[in-house]
């Protein structure tokens, strides 16, 4: 019986030992949360251009959003993207101007690229931005 309860209290202070180490986990976890909130700044977006200004006065922006470096960093990667795929599409059509088969495809894949950007936004937009991206029913 003893050998039980020796089992037992070592279990007990096994569980509490695992269980503190699981919330400092998630200690850090908010605070990297918190960190990360609070590095957040606004930036001016034109989808259009593919810009992120951070100067509202330096030139026209459709949307503003309060995004950490990270998600500048994957905004600006996705606008590269789109600006690939606008590139490559130049090159099909003037390699097969009259060719429609692969509209469909090459349309798709920047209609995939432009929702991943506004979905971006929509996480980064302030409320008036949040507003405006539901309002175009896009996401």
């Amino acid at each position: 019986m003893s050998v039980r309860l020796g089992m037992l209290v070592r279990s007990s202070h096994w569980n509490a030992n695992r269980s503190k180490k699981g919330m400092k986990v998630v200690m850090q976890e908010q605070q990297h949360d918190s960190d990360r909130e609070s590095n957040r700044k606004p930036y001016y977006v034109s989808v259009q251009a593919g810009q992120i200004l951070e100067d509202p006065e330096a030139a026209a922006y459709e949307l503003e959003i309060l995004a950490n470096e990270d998600d500048k960093s994957r905004l600006h990667e996705l606008f590269k993207e789109l600006n690939s795929m606008d590139n490559w599409s130049v090159l099909h059509f003037n390699s097969r101007p009259f060719s429609p088969s692969n509209d469909v495809e090459l349309n798709g894949n920047s209609d995939e690229i432009i929702s991943r950007i506004y979905r971006l936004l929509y996480e980064c937009g302030t409320e008036e931005t949040k507003q405006h991206i539901e309002s175009m029913g896009i996401i």
